[in-house]
């Protein structure tokens, strides 16, 4: 095996570590750096932190975001479902029909668990 088919790869690499080193790098070197306690200050939501950042969170807050993420990534499956719409025929129709109906009954039972109430 010759190490010169390899070199597009480390090309391909080295290419790719610029473009995300390089402009990070040139922005620290040629921009501005003035800090101030302006600047330094937060700013998202108006007021001095507090508390712990470690603090608990309600266990509702996590199953909202995992029940997002599932459905939301089920969701994906329609997109080449569509795309191929003309090609898969009556029983990709059906299969697709079936699909839905199984993310419909388990957004059904999450809703009647109360897991999409936020209290």
């Amino acid at each position: 095996m010759h190490l010169e088919a390899y070199f597009p790869v480390l090309l391909f690499i080295l290419i790719g570590a610029a473009v995300g080193v390089l402009p990070q790098a040139l922005g620290r070197v040629l921009g501005p750096h003035k800090p101030d306690a302006q600047k330094l200050s937060q700013y998202e939501c108006g007021f001095e932190a507090f508390g712990d950042a470690r603090m608990r969170f309600d266990i509702r807050y996590y199953l909202v975001a995992i029940l997002f993420i599932v459905f939301d990534l089920e969701v994906v499956f329609f997109f080449p479902w569509a795309a191929a719409y003309n090609e898969i025929g009556l029983l990709g129709f059906w299969a697709g029909m079936v699909f839905l109906a199984i993310l419909t009954v388990g957004l059904a039972y999450e809703w009647k668990k109360g897991a999409m109430d936020w209290e």
